[in-house]
């Protein structure tokens, strides 16, 4: 595996929109399909489903009736990558939905934006008014409508945001079927965040070769980095993935740092111990992004316990798991604490947070033993004394 820890320069890269829509149209989808494929694209929202397979399935759908969604509803803590992209690059978004559109036979194409990002949206309507007068000046049969999402962070997940889209209570569905069969409105339905889209879009127009170079086998490609916490340098970076946690922090971090939360408050906090040993990547902890990073002075126990308030008040309360076990963990730490329980009982609240990641709806209650199971297991000292 090759040195990744170097910038990389595509996100944020101009594109000429008019050339690029009129090389897009005298594309054919299964040529966008296999490029995607042999890019190895994953979703970078952190769910990973690999982006050709999943618009090959949608493509291959017999409907009158195809759906593209923009997942702009970026809830995680620690997460700002998209926001960016959309004040920066929002056209090269736009981009990344009329290909899809063409490759799946798509009329129309929604963004879902969050609502703590409204501030943003007269510069998007202004931008989408313009993308939309483009594609129908090249006779591409397509336009683009955004909708602000309603302040949850369960949202974020894909049927969630359908069926908030529909004017329903954002809350999870059932799964099968998934989007790709009975989406939006019961119809075959695309859905991928803000970065993904872009990285597609560049896939389309210069082929997947360019992108698989870049990376490792299992994880190629580049991805957008969101870096807070203790740190010198917090901001935004566009790095290849495949580094190790270890390269990562002898750039953003400092010998200081004794844990980096990887993948937002839903993601795994992984010990200084365990930074040579972890990459950054499919081969080791996906991310979405989002890297916090934490010195000496923190108190693990305070972050823990801020992480299961979050979830305990993000939590849509459909499912028993997720409701109850928010509550328990929560009450749980803090009787530890206390000393009105003993040390032991962290046991079983990392059986209860197991049990939530089987039991529960939706990738809320199942992300929950991620935080608080690597906490309670590196820190455990700073959670029982």
């Amino acid at each position: 595996m090759k040195n990744n820890i170097h910038r990389v320069d595509l996100i944020f890269h101009d594109l000429d929109i008019e050339k690029s829509l009129e090389k897009i149209q005298n594309t054919t989808a299964e040529t966008i399909l296999e490029e995607l494929k042999l890019s190895g694209l994953r979703g970078r929202g952190g769910a990973g489903f690999p982006t050709g397979l999943k618009w090959e399935s949608v493509a291959h759908r017999n409907s009158r009736e195809k759906y593209v969604i923009c997942n702009a509803d970026e809830g995680e803590p620690g997460t700002f990558k998209d926001r960016e992209i959309l004040q920066k690059k929002a056209e090269k978004v736009f981009l990344g939905m009329a290909v899809c559109s063409h490759t799946i036979k798509a009329t129309k194409g929604y963004i879902y934006l969050r609502a703590e990002y409204g501030y943003l949206l007269p510069q998007l309507n202004q931008q989408i008014h313009r993308f939309n007068g483009e594609l129908e000046s090249l006779d591409f049969p397509f336009n683009i409508e955004l909708r602000l999402g309603s302040g949850a962070y369960v949202c974020g997940e894909e049927t969630s945001l359908i069926e908030s889209l529909e004017g329903k209570r954002g809350e999870a569905r059932n799964k099968p079927p998934f989007p790709v069969e009975s989406g939006f409105l019961g119809k075959p339905t695309i859905v991928n965040n803000v970065e993904t889209l872009v990285y597609t879009a560049h896939i389309a127009l210069d082929g997947g070769e360019f992108f698989r170079d870049m990376g490792t086998d299992l994880s190629t490609g580049a991805k957008v980095f969101c870096v807070s916490g203790d740190t010198e340098k917090p901001g935004i970076y566009e790095l290849e993935l495949g580094m190790t946690l270890a390269d990562f922090n002898d750039q953003y971090g400092c010998e200081d740092i004794k844990a980096v939360q990887v993948g937002g408050v839903a993601g795994y906090c992984v010990p200084r111990k365990n930074f040579k040993n972890t990459i950054i990547g499919y081969e080791g902890i996906p991310t979405g992004g989002s890297m916090m990073l934490f010195n000496s002075s923190r108190s693990m126990y305070r972050i823990l316990h801020n992480y299961l308030e979050f979830f305990l008040e993000e939590s849509c309360g459909q499912c028993t798991p997720c409701r109850i076990g928010c509550q328990q963990l929560l009450k749980g730490i803090e009787m530890i604490k206390k000393g009105q329980k003993p040390a032991a009982y962290l046991d079983e609240l990392q059986e209860l947070a197991e049990t939530m990641q089987l039991t529960s709806k939706c990738g809320l209650g199942q992300s929950v033993v991620h935080p608080f199971n690597s906490i309670t297991t590196h820190f455990r000292e700073e959670i029982c004394y």
